[in-house]
């Protein structure tokens, strides 16, 4: 596989590997040296990959390993898991407060919840993979997949609710 062969496989979803690497370790640099490692993976094992039929779905499988592994590492004890990438500049301003903070409580409530759904939240509803393509990454069958984000999404809606009702947590 020569490298512009190999760029015209890996290139339309590097964006995506990073957008996932950011979810799980927060640093923005962190995430660019995941990205780079995964990259540099793929590529030293270029002749191997030439053989999947989703490459895509098996460099995001490597991205989360990767990622998990390094969080698990005693280097990175201090990264955590968050979400807060919506900005509307042509909101009025105390709406945009408003919608700034119910981001940063679905961000919260993101980061509290299990691991999987975690994952599966962020691989559906962010970076719009269907339930096939989850289950493969995820190593569970399509209903896990289905179960696991309806009530990841029951979860978010519950206490979002709660948070807005009561004005607290």
């Amino acid at each position: 596989m020569t490298q512009s062969e190999f760029l015209n496989i890996v290139m339309p979803f590097k964006d995506k590997v990073f957008r996932l690497a950011k979810r799980l370790l927060i640093s923005t640099e962190e995430a660019e040296d995941a990205t780079q490692e995964i990259l540099l993976k793929l590529w030293n094992n270029k002749t191997k990959i030439e053989g999947y039929k989703n490459v895509e779905a098996f460099s995001m499988t490597m991205t989360k390993n990767f990622c998990l592994d390094k969080l698990k590492s005693k280097q990175a004890q201090n990264l955590k898991i968050v979400h807060s990438n919506y900005e509307d500049k042509q909101t009025a301003l105390q709406k945009q407060v408003e919608l700034n903070d119910s981001v940063n409580w679905v961000g919260k409530i993101i980061e509290e919840l299990p691991e999987q759904q975690r994952l599966i939240i962020q691989l559906r509803d962010i970076e719009e993979y269907d339930f096939d393509e989850i289950a493969d990454m995820l190593g569970i069958n399509n209903t896990a997949v289905r179960v696991n984000l309806s009530r990841a999404r029951k979860t978010i809606r519950e206490r979002l609710t709660n948070t807005h009702n009561y004005g607290i947590k």
